[in-house]
């Protein structure tokens, strides 16, 4: 071939196994706290809505951290800033196991969200070894399905797991000691195993832009969580959340005026980039804003409340995993099946099964065959979505911006599952009785996740036909 381009097997075995290991403690991570949401909920004498409340702590740290430490990883090293996330996510799980109170285990709970950053910076450091490789963007995608996969494989672990270790130790930070010691093991994998392959490239981090979106941030999220606490006919969480949103317009006039911006808007707003952008942020509403709820109904009472499942929090875990290993399957399908059909025509169709999912659940959720049933739908696109949006980002970003596009990705539906579970938590208080939330407010849950599903597979449309694709191979003409 006159092209000159390079072919190699794969990204690079070394790199993707070690960060198959990052991923796999990552999704132990997101599985193991699920099932035993009502544990710790009586353990803080809480209820099970304010639980939520954790979970939005946690997604709002997330959404103002990884666009910082995106843009540093593309201007210091992706293995640099993946390093040192993982320290600080260490730190924070020795401090939940050992949290005495509500508040130190929220603090402790809403620093561990440093680890969403981890998978954008390996999308971002597969990327880059994929440098030269005339099939990069497939080979991108195919890496990227790998370390997702091991995330759910990890996610199912840590379901399970958190069932057996519920059951056989009988102090709560015994078992909150095990994803403590697996995110230390993460520090060293990454220490020795992902090698330091950086140019220092020239620019600053945003300092202004960050500051703005994180006042932005920080008024709209806080406005939700007051409608709960004061009520939705006061004034002041709505007038917080218009003042938020306000504040995007000089954050906006900034990024178009920096010469380094924290998030170019110029890029995001191409035809490619900016329906991925607004699907990721729909997507966190179900993927993150509806988990918790999932848990909290499957263990409501249906004998006292006249809903939900009655399971314990080792009978939830085979449910968490076996939606888990629909999320696994649809990871490791997506690759191959966007080879058959184009990448843009997957995503649709992922968008498309999560709606399906979570609109199976407002008339059929008596029983676990039925819940169990529209997760398993849900999960299929859920786990090509988690695969495709990074890597369909870095396919579309310039080559000095793959850590922030892909870091984008996850901010936006950081922002949107935080959102959310603001949203889910105040509709789920709503006509709760004792510790229970109300039924009326898990249809809320179930109508918005499926709802945002579905428009995100209409923006969709819009991406261009042939957009994430690999370029066609040059062909030499021979007289």
């Amino acid at each position: 071939m006159a092209s000159g381009v390079r072919r190699r097997a794969s990204v690079g075995a070394g790199l993707v196994g070690a960060l198959v290991f990052v991923e796999f403690v990552s999704g132990f991570l997101q599985g193991f706290y699920t099932p035993l949401a009502s544990d710790i909920a009586r353990h803080l004498q809480v209820n099970d809505a304010d639980v939520n409340w954790l979970e939005a702590a946690q997604l709002l740290v997330s959404a103002l951290v990884v666009p910082a430490l995106s843009k540093l990883g593309d201007l210091w090293g992706h293995q640099r800033l993946l390093l040192w996330s993982a320290v600080v996510v260490a730190v924070a799980n020795w401090g939940i196991a050992f949290a005495p109170t509500f508040p130190t285990y929220l603090v402790f709970w809403a620093l561990q969200g440093v680890f969403t950053v981890w998978l954008p910076l390996e999308v971002a450091l597969i990327y880059l070894r994929s440098r030269g490789l005339l099939d990069r963007p497939s080979a991108t995608r195919r890496a990227t399905g790998v370390i997702v996969a091991a995330l759910q494989a990890g996610a199912i672990a840590g379901a399970l797991g958190a069932g057996a270790a519920a059951g056989l130790f009988d102090e709560l930070w015994m078992v909150l000691a095990i994803p403590a010691a697996l995110s230390t093991a993460v520090v060293a994998v990454i220490h020795w195993g992902v090698e330091r392959e950086h140019e220092w490239q020239a620019g600053v981090l945003d300092g202004t832009g960050l500051a703005l979106v994180s006042v932005s941030l920080l008024l709209v999220t806080g406005g939700l969580s007051l409608v709960r606490i004061v009520g939705v006919g006061s004034v002041w969480p709505w007038l917080a959340i218009v003042v938020g949103l306000l504040v995007l317009v000089p954050f906006g006039r900034h990024e178009l005026r920096a010469d380094d911006p924290l998030i170019d808007l110029r890029v995001l707003r191409q035809p490619a980039m900016w329906p991925v952008q607004a699907t990721a942020m729909l997507f966190g509403v179900s993927v993150l804003g509806a988990q918790i709820p999932l848990s909290t109904f499957a263990q409501t009472d249906p004998d006292e409340y006249g809903f939900g499942l009655g399971l314990s929090a080792s009978q939830v875990s085979p449910i968490i995993g076996a939606y888990v290993v629909s999320l696994l399957v649809g990871a490791l399908v997506f690759a191959r099946v966007s080879q058959r059909f184009s990448p843009r025509s997957c995503l649709i169709g992922a968008a498309a099964l999560v709606g399906i999912g979570y609109g199976i659940l407002v008339p059929f959720h008596g029983t676990v065959a039925q819940v169990l049933a529209g997760m398993m739908v849900a999960g299929l696109g859920s786990g090509a979505l988690v695969a495709a949006l990074p890597a369909a980002a870095a396919a579309a970003a310039p080559e000095n911006r793959t850590g922030v596009a892909t870091g984008l990705t996850n901010t936006t539906k950081t922002i949107g599952g935080s959102f959310a579970s603001c949203v889910f938590g105040v509709a789920l208080a709503a006509g709760a009785s004792g510790t229970a939330a109300s039924l009326s407010g898990y249809y809320t849950v179930w109508l918005v996740c499926s709802g945002t599903a579905f428009v995100a597979a209409i923006l969709l449309l819009f991406v261009p036909r042939l957009a994430f694709a690999d370029p066609e191979p040059f062909q030499e003409v021979v007289p």
